[in-house]
């Protein structure tokens, strides 16, 4: 059974394009456990937003995956091994974040693979990928920022996904 996005027919807004988006590291789970999640959703008739597939061509991919997170009802935020690598993927899980703040937005953190307290503490493969940030990274604010970000997620209740069980 799909979400439904009720209005009334004299409403001026536009019809949604995605009701759930899907925040990961590719490298990590895009053909794994995101695939299946994307599969799973669709199956229920749930649209969905994964980055690959619905980036409007000539857009700037950071107004469309804005305008994405802007638009949807619930984020799921699939924390891996490896999503504390990637700049991307901490910038937006700053405006998911920001969204969810203002009540706009449910977030549902997945621990792919990860301790929740890896995430939290920035311990483990995260520690490694802050050593890494600040070496290369000159934006100390942004640093603090994502690590805060990560602590405030990491807080969520989610779902903690052991792939070794």
């Amino acid at each position: 059974m799909a979400w439904s996005s009720s209005s009334s027919s004299t409403s001026n807004t536009p019809p949604q394009k995605h009701e759930v988006f899907i925040s990961f590291r590719s490298e990590d789970t895009r053909k794994t456990f995101t695939s299946h999640l994307n599969a799973a959703l669709e199956r229920l008739d749930i649209k969905t937003y994964l980055d690959n597939n619905n980036l409007d061509r000539g857009e700037e991919i950071p107004t469309t995956l804005v305008r994405a997170i802007e638009e949807a009802k619930l984020s799921v935020i699939v924390f891996s091994k490896n999503y504390a690598d990637s700049k991307w993927c901490l910038d937006e899980l700053l405006k998911i974040l920001e969204f969810g703040r203002a009540k706009t937005l449910i977030i549902m953190p997945v621990f792919y693979d990860i301790d929740p307290s890896d995430v939290r503490n920035q311990r483990g493969t995260y520690a490694e990928a802050f050593d890494k940030h600040e070496r290369y990274f000159q934006e100390k604010k942004k640093l603090q920022e994502w690590r805060k970000g990560l602590v405030e997620a990491a807080n969520y209740s989610g779902w903690d996904c052991d792939v070794n069980r």
